[in-house]
Order: structure tokens, then sequence, then C-alpha cells
């Protein structure tokens, strides 16, 4: 007798599990992105639900915590065979449950959005998907700027950086930057570290994250990254920052359909959206 889909065992994933991930990442029409699955399952915690039939995963979802004030949940997927029967709905409310009194952080498709709202997630913030080629990547930085490819000695100053800026320590993961990433910049003036940017390798390199104390560092980052990348590019970026998201689309970026943020448990991330232009991805943040 099979055993019916609300009652198959969700168990916790592995490294070992990292084939399974992108595939069922690939079944659903996302990139394959193996470099970014080993990323979460070595700095997150990722949970799964087996395919009956015994042909990968049915269902997956990965938790980033970063301590207890603060969790991600991202790679909420459900395989093409068993959507509409409950497998999301059921792995988010085993989310919520280990969560406790962490707030929880994700961003949501319009898919998935319904969902997250009926589980009690609210929308705290958008951002806007672009993708394409940079037509110019000279930019007017600012007087003073330095922009350049990271060192290991300058990791120490970035995991700073980012904590200032996000709000909570996310050393597990801006540790993990240079074997993932494919480059990794840093903005400075003075000697000091203002601002930080990495890029995705694959077809289309992916632009994140971008933190910086202001627009015009942000912007000289992004052209860094763009003339060092060969094909096209694709970022998040943050509603919020008009100026960055008008030159985006005067460099010849393309936008494409947005993403909402949502939280649950709290209202406001612990974040300064001023100085976080661009996400680190949209499963982690």
């Amino acid at each position: 007798m099979s055993t019916a889909l609300p009652e198959l065992p969700i168990r916790r994933l592995t490294r070992d599990d990292l084939t399974l991930c992108a595939d069922l990442s690939e079944g659903r029409g996302w990139a394959r992105d193996e470099g970014g699955w080993g990323l979460l399952l070595a700095a997150g915690t990722g949970f799964g639900i087996d395919d009956p039939t015994g042909k990968g995963l049915a269902a997956c979802y990965v938790v980033t915590s970063y301590g207890p004030r603060l969790a991600a949940i991202g790679k909420l997927l459900v395989a093409t065979a068993y959507e509409r029967r409950g497998l999301g709905g059921r792995l988010m409310r085993h989310a919520l449950e280990a969560a406790g009194e962490t707030q929880l952080l994700l961003y949501a498709t319009a898919y998935g959005q319904p969902l997250y709202q009926k589980l009690g997630f609210i929308e705290v913030g958008r951002v806007e998907r672009f993708h394409g080629r940079l037509r110019d990547t000279a930019v007017d930085a600012p007087a003073g700027l330095v922009t350049r490819r990271a060192m290991a000695e300058d990791i120490p100053e970035v995991v700073r950086l980012d904590a200032e800026c996000f709000g909570v320590d996310r050393t597990s993961l801006i540790t993990r930057l240079p074997a993932a990433m494919d480059q990794l910049w840093v903005a400075e003036e003075d000697g000091s570290l203002v601002g930080y940017a990495a890029s995705w390798p694959g077809a289309s390199s992916t632009i994140a994250p971008v933190t910086a104390r202001d627009s015009r560092t942000a912007r000289a980052l992004i052209a860094s990254l763009a003339r060092n990348t060969a094909g096209p590019l694709r970022m998040h970026i943050d509603v919020r920052h008009k100026e960055l998201l008008d030159w985006a689309r005067e460099s010849g970026l393309e936008s494409a359909e947005g993403t909402v943020i949502m939280t649950h448990g709290g209202g406001d991330l612990p974040s300064d959206w001023r100085r976080c232009f661009s996400p680190l991805s949209l499963a982690t943040g």
C-alpha cells in the first residue's frame, strides 16, 4: 500500500543531496545552480520530502539561521508532479514550527505569495529584477573612491560591514563567498571599506549582493563587476533605491517582474535598507 503524500516524512538534507536539489530546481524551470545549492546546504539547513517513486525529491526548502533574531527561508520547491497537493504548505508549517519566536524572512513570487499570506507572512518591501548588458560601465564615482577585487585580508571588514548593514551577523555565509562567487569586489576610500559586491557564475552572471554607503558607490561596484563579465547580467534591486533603478534602466538593463519581501513574527527587518541595494540571494536575504 503506497504512503499518502501528507504522511511522507520530512528529512534533513545534506551535501549528498546537492544533485537532487539541483535536479528539482531544473525540473521547475529554475537554473540548476549547484554552486548556490552547495553554499546553502553548507551555511544553512535543508529539509526535503523524498519522491515516493524513488525518483529524487518531491519537495524541499532551506533555512539559513542568523541567530535567535532572524532566519531566511528559501528554495521552497515542489516537483511538478506533486504541485497543489499540500507539500509546500506542509514544509512551510514545518519551518514556522521550528522557528518559534525567530523572525522569518522570504522573497515571494506572485505564485507563492497567497500561501505565505495565509500562513501569516506580511509584505515589507519589494525588489525589481533586471537583466541584460550595461551599455556603458563608466560611472561618476565619488572623488577618492577606489573599487578593486577583494583579497583574503578584506574578508573580516566585509563581514563587519555586512553585519552593520544587514543588521545581523552572517559570517557563515559571507566567509564562503570567495569560494562560491565568480567575482568579489570592494569599494574603499581613505583606506576604509565602504561597500562590497559580488557576482555568481552562470549563463547570465548574477550580481548579488550589493552593499554600499550610497547609490554612487553601488553604481561603481556594479560597473566594475560588469566590466569583467563577458555575458549578460541579472540582478535584483530594492525598489526604494529609485536612483539606482533609473540608472539601471538608462544603462541598458531591462526590468522584469519583481519579487515581494515578506516576514513572519515581526514587521520590518533589522537591516539598513539605505545601504542594502541588492540581496545576497532570494534564498538568504
